[in-house]
């Protein structure tokens, strides 16, 4: 059995939330980079060369790569081992996020109820999903997401019988959709299977997964690399504004369902998507 203090909880979630919302992932950077170089349109290739220097800008300045600081998503794999000690892990996580974001500068754009729309004042509360894994170590995952893309999010409920077809017909429409809103070159995070409510867990799940990194299931990779090709072709390309990189990626997270249903959850994240991860 392994003790972690709460309190090292609360100053990785702190640490963390300002490096998401100051430094890209560098496999995020690389897939920015590469798009520069291989965009055919001139409009959207200088586009990206104006994300990039906004990039580079952030970084140097500590600054926020997005104005927009998102509201911060937690994913908490816990080894069954571990033992938390010195008060509730929940409020523990919820204290890194209030410190990370005032001490960060960074803005708070949570309100406290969804109708009656008062601000909490300091970006909390998180959502927090927790995981109970072997052993004993914990891996925190912190995903800051802004609205723009999250707002173009959709849940399809397919039959059975729509198969692997319906399933990119419902991806593509997703991004159809959201066109510029989402903030594009966008990444595409989609579950499949599960319920209601697993589909869009693992479609939220896939956004962390490295740009670079495909499924290990080869006929789930082939259609990451299918709808990757198709959606660059519609043509909505970076800021929306046309060209040949809508999206970086499609990430397919795949589950278990009933022998009733097709659920599939299609999460958008714009041109930052934003993580940072550590094992403690």
């Amino acid at each position: 059995m392994r003790t972690i203090d709460v309190k090292e909880i609360t100053r990785n979630i702190r640490e963390m939330c300002i490096e998401a919302n100051h430094f890209l992932s560098d496999d995020m950077a690389d897939a920015i980079k590469r798009a520069e170089e291989t965009e055919r349109a001139p409009l959207g290739e200088q586009i990206l060369a104006q994300l990039r220097e906004n990039l580079r800008i952030a970084g140097e300045d500590m600054i926020p790569i997005c104005q927009d600081t998102g509201m911060t998503v937690v994913f908490l794999e816990v080894g069954q081992d571990v033992h938390f000690a010195g008060g509730s892990l929940e409020e523990a996580v919820n204290e890194g996020v209030r410190q990370g974001y005032s001490e960060g500068f960074l803005r708070k754009s949570v309100v406290g109820d969804p109708l009656l729309r008062k601000n909490t004042g300091d970006n909390t509360p998180a959502v927090i999903h927790y995981e109970i894994t072997e052993g004993e170590q914990v891996r925190i995952t912190v995903a800051p997401k802004g609205f723009g893309s999250e707002n173009m999010s959709r849940i399809f409920m397919l039959k059975p019988a729509d198969g692997m077809d319906g399933v990119k017909n419902a991806v593509l429409t997703a991004v159809k959709d959201a066109g510029p809103n989402a903030c594009p070159p966008m990444v595409v995070g989609v579950g499949i299977g599960g319920t209601f409510e697993k589909c869009a867990l693992l479609a939220k799940k896939a956004l962390t997964r490295p740009v670079n990194v495909r499924s290990g299931i080869p006929y789930v990779r082939e259609m990451e690399e299918e709808l990757l090709e198709k959606i660059n072709k519609l043509g909505i390309g970076p800021g929306g504004l046309g060209g040949t990189t809508t999206a970086l990626a499609v990430n397919i997270n795949t589950y278990p369902t009933h022998i009733a249903g097709l659920p599939v959850a299609v999460n958008i994240c714009c041109h930052v998507n934003r993580h940072a991860a550590r094992t403690l």
